[in-house]
């Protein structure tokens, strides 16, 4: 554990619903031994009841506010050899770790105040911890982009900023999904402040037409600006991939500064996977890419991967030691589904009584492999089906995707929608669709998942068997999977799931339960408050 740190047991039910703290259970020290000082605790038996038995804490002194906690510092258990550790603050602010009994740790979930467990959770030990980072994070993409890691990136600086540590961002100019540079970023640099965290703006090269090659003519301008921008002396530096050559540049640079900083990288794609899925090039570049990949990612001091099937690539195929690993799930940047006015919103874009609107939101690129939409549209209009298909969103395939759907009078192109508009389009929509090339499995987690979950409406994934997002369908049970590059299968799923209201209302649901128990965003960002932590600790930070 970080220096500074202190630990208590705590019952629970404290956490049961969002009132203030209360039944705090007082404190059993932990004896962390030999292990490094940044290390979590071990070996946590089950202590969720006081009256379980005396070694599990019966009879320990108890606190009923947090307002109580403040003003005794320090409890001491005679019926224990060693005394609890003295508890401290920082800022009012006190972090949960929740373990499940008899498993021990790194620790598998985390919680922060007020927020709702659930009955799984044998044991919760809330630490105060008394350090403040100075964290930099390094990535292309930023807010205000609506989609891809962007939004993910900024959620997740807020939080560690909200949380009390010192955040700088280092990202490009908005440019995506558009593929031009948003209007309003002029200048060489620029500097803003968004969602209280100072964002510094690199210009770099955006290109109109992208491709593989061009593509990487963006990363390595945006990494070569990277190398002279000043970064401060932060503590720890996160660099985010995609762009992973640009991180490669980051990370490069930080390992030989003179005062290094910890350096953790975060996966959202993979891009070895990616060529071979995309057929973007053969063996001999895939493995290539591979080699280059592997080489950046064992150059970091952590990696975080969004998926256990990331991970196992990452350890298994590119040769990253399983305990440099971690998974953290990406999770729902957006508030709770509106409840009402989505018959506004419907009459609003057009949308009428009759039709079975099935919305795909978000980047329209090769990966998606939108074609197939426009085949089934196609399709849907020589049966007069009532489903029509909306492509919401931009990208470098909405061209030749308008003019391939030319004529079809059961498709229609929006384009992108503020954020609490576009919510609200999600929850008006009758079914929400993800849509993927036939052969993309391994290469990345759609983040348009975490949104959908969000909305109270069920999804259909056409999709490889076996894919990523296939995996993510049947865990959520938020939805249902039909192949990839089969027009008739996504028209026939459609059909069938819009004439079965109940099917229809169970996978809503499911999908909004998965949201909330797994998606939780302050679950992901003191789960990352608590890797960036560890790596500074190991650094002496």
């Amino acid at each position: 554990m970080p220096k500074g740190d202190k630990v208590l047991v705590m019952d629970p039910c404290a956490l049961a619903d969002p009132a203030p703290v209360t039944n705090l259970q007082l404190p059993r020290e932990f004896d962390s031994g030999s292990r490094p000082e940044y290390h979590t605790i071990t070996y946590l038996r089950s202590e969720s009841s006081q009256n379980r038995h005396s070694e599990a804490g019966a009879d320990l002194p108890r606190i009923t506010n947090e307002n109580e906690l403040c003003r005794r510092p320090e409890v001491h258990d005679r019926s224990r050899p060693t005394p609890s550790r003295t508890l401290t603050r920082r800022e009012g602010q006190i972090y949960y770790l929740a373990c499940l009994a008899h498993v021990t740790p790194p620790l598998s979930s985390s919680f922060r105040s007020h927020t709702t467990t659930n009955s799984t959770v044998d044991t919760i030990v809330a630490f105060v911890t008394t350090s403040r980072l100075r964290i930099t994070i390094l990535g292309l993409n930023y807010a205000p982009e609506p989609t891809g890691n962007a939004p993910y990136t900024a959620s997740l600086a807020e939080g560690l900023a909200a949380a009390g540590h010192s955040v700088n961002v280092i990202a490009g100019y908005p440019h995506y999904p558009e593929w031009r540079p948003r209007e309003g970023y002029t200048g060489w640099t620029r500097r803003e402040v968004i969602g209280g965290v100072t964002v510094t703006r690199l210009r770099h090269y955006v290109p109109r037409s992208p491709n593989a090659i061009r593509r990487m003519h963006m990363e390595l301008s945006f990494g070569l600006r990277l190398m002279f921008e000043p970064w401060g002396s932060p503590d720890v530096i996160l660099v985010v991939s995609p762009a992973l050559f640009s991180s490669g540049f980051a990370i490069l640079r930080a390992r030989f500064s003179i005062h290094r900083p910890a350096i953790g990288i975060w996966v959202q794609d993979l891009y070895s996977r990616g060529i071979v899925e995309t057929a973007a090039g053969g063996s001999r570049l895939s493995s290539t890419m591979a080699k280059i990949e592997s080489w950046i990612l064992l150059s970091a001091d952590g990696v975080i991967a969004i998926h256990e099937r990331f991970q196992r690539y990452i350890v298994g195929s590119l040769g990253i030691p399983s305990t440099s690993t971690r998974v953290i799930r990406n999770w729902t940047h957006l508030p709770a589904a509106p409840i009402s006015g989505q018959d506004q919103m419907r009459a609003s874009l057009g949308w009428t009584a009759e039709d079975v609107v099935v919305l795909h939101a978000g980047n329209m690129g090769q990966k998606q492999g939108l074609e197939n939409v426009v085949a089934a549209a196609r399709l849907a209009a020589e049966r007069q089906s009532r489903v029509r298909f909306v492509l919401m969103g931009d990208g470098n395939q909405r061209k030749s995707l308008e003019a391939d759907a030319q004529g079809v009078g059961k498709i229609d192109f929006l384009d992108p929608l503020p954020g609490n508009e576009f919510q609200k389009a999600l929850a008006a929509a009758d079914i929400l669709l993800v849509n993927e090339r036939p052969g993309v499995k391994e290469m990345a987690v759609p983040s348009k998942l975490t949104s959908y979950f969000s909305a109270g409406v069920p999804v259909v994934a056409a999709t490889d068997k076996g894919s990523v997002t296939a995996s993510e369908i049947e865990t959520s049970g938020g939805g249902i999977r039909v192949d990839a590059g089969d027009p008739k299968a996504l028209l026939d799923a459609l059909e069938n799931l819009s004439s079965d209201p109940d099917r229809s209302g169970q996978l809503a649901r499911n999908g909004l339960k998965f949201r909330q128990v797994t998606l939780s965003k302050s679950n992901a960002i003191a789960h990352y408050d608590e890797f960036l932590t560890s790596l500074a600790s190991a650094r002496g930070r």
